[in-house]
């Protein structure tokens, strides 16, 4: 099985030409993912994608999902604490921050879950009324 960093993904899913490098790492990435030969993502790679896509690239919420959509359909790969992360995906499409979404999915044991983000993150997970509930400590 191979491990597979944040750059590697992300040469899969972005075609940032011109530069040459980019390009042959472009052509290594999808003849490695798309070989068939075992491979896995954690959850810290998929965080960073996120970032990166986000961030780096400007992708908008709905092509960082359909990225991961893919991610997560290619059949000889697999993903550190799948359920987490599926849960965490919903949540993002339903709008909340994916790595709050993710940190959030990873708590789906607890009673509560707290956080002094009042704004950006508890307030939408009370009105995406999501389990378990994200209190502001007080």
């Amino acid at each position: 099985m191979i491990g597979l960093d944040t750059n590697v993904l992300a040469r899969y899913y972005v075609d940032d030409q011109p530069d040459p490098t980019t390009g042959r790492q472009r052509r290594a990435a999808r003849k490695l993912i798309e070989s068939g030969q075992p491979l896995r993502v954690v959850k810290s790679v998929l965080l960073e994608l996120e970032w990166v896509l986000r961030g780096y690239y400007r992708f908008d919420r709905d092509p960082v999902g359909r990225v991961f959509a893919h991610l997560l359909s290619i059949p000889h790969l697999d993903v550190e604490d799948r359920p987490t992360v599926e849960r965490a995906l919903d949540a993002h499409a339903a709008g909340l921050d994916f790595a709050d979404a993710l940190h959030h999915a990873g708590y789906c044991r607890c009673d509560k879950m707290a956080s002094f983000d009042d704004r950006g993150f508890a307030r939408r997970a009370r009105r995406l009324n999501l389990s378990p509930a994200v209190t502001i400590p007080r």
